[in-house]
């Protein structure tokens, strides 16, 4: 069934659309020169107003650092011959202002990854998703999952691509493929590196020397959760700007009756509040 094309029947409607949106536009443009004559400023581009300002790439530079409050947070993660473990801790903050104590630092990429938050929550937890997307459409074109490896490469080669433009992010990229577990840092220059043990942000020195005295490769699962939990509370007691809850994730993988991998999410209250 075809349908008949309709047609507002208004007496010069093209003529009258096409009237308003230039006295529109003809408005728009003589408000800016007006702003612009009354600034000063002479730009290349009058129909685009800058600020009015001597040297604008100093001035640029400037507000990149009046915009971006000090931040901290700790996050670690390390791999065992059982699984990965991701704890961190839930607090944010704006300068020495605290926004939330109960802010999820962690984000599942998909049901095989997690990633890390620490730096700007806004920048990570959009790429981070913008991650999962990819990962989607990696598995829909080539037909089978994508490795933790290839993950944490889609994200570095993003952020470089973003490099010097003002982004703050520092990620872990973590999860269990057919080459076993794996774990990644990734940063907002595009740097990213393999490891078995990292910690991020202003608390990782103090999570650092727990984890270093406690680590072991032959470890069981018991034993992994309480290191991380223990490194998290260390670095909440030492750093002022850590805080909030705990939480430890355990990627495992079940070898049984079919190759899967679980994520488990643990919420434990800081142990200072226990004591």
């Amino acid at each position: 069934m075809a349908l008949a094309p309709w047609r507002l029947d208004v007496p010069e409607l093209g003529f009258k659309c096409a009237q308003g949106a230039r006295g529109a536009a003809d408005l728009a443009r003589g408000d800016a020169l007006h702003e612009i004559q009354e600034a000063g400023s002479t730009p290349l581009n009058a129909s685009f107003p800058l600020p009015p300002v001597k040297d604008l790439d100093r001035f640029e530079k400037d507000v990149q650092h009046m915009v971006k409050p000090d931040h901290g947070t700790t996050t670690l993660g390390f791999i065992f011959e059982n699984g990965v473990i991701i704890a961190v801790d839930s607090r944010a903050s704006q300068g020495s202002y605290i926004s939330s104590q109960t802010v999820k630092k962690v984000i599942e990429i998909n049901p095989y990854l997690l990633g890390t938050m620490a730096g700007g929550a806004a920048d990570c937890a959009f790429w981070q998703r913008n991650l999962g997307m990819q990962c989607r459409m990696f598995e829909l074109k080539n037909k089978r999952r994508i490795t933790v490896c290839a993950a944490s490469k889609m994200l570095a080669n993003t952020m470089y691509s973003y490099k010097g433009m003002g982004l703050s992010m520092g990620s872990m990229v973590a999860g269990w493929d057919p080459a076993g577990p794996a774990i990644y840092y990734v940063d907002s220059d595009g740097q990213r590196t393999k490891g078995k043990i990292f910690s991020v942000g202003s608390g990782s020195l103090y999570a650092y020397g727990v984890l270093d005295q406690g680590y072991s490769w032959n470890m069981d699962v018991e034993t992994a959760v309480e290191l991380g939990q223990r490194a998290i509370y260390h670095a909440q007691f030492r750093d002022a700007v850590s805080g909030g809850t705990c939480s430890v994730y355990v990627i495992t993988i079940s070898l049984s009756p079919s190759l899967s991998v679980t994520v488990a999410s643990l919420e434990m209250p800081n142990v200072r509040e226990m004591e």
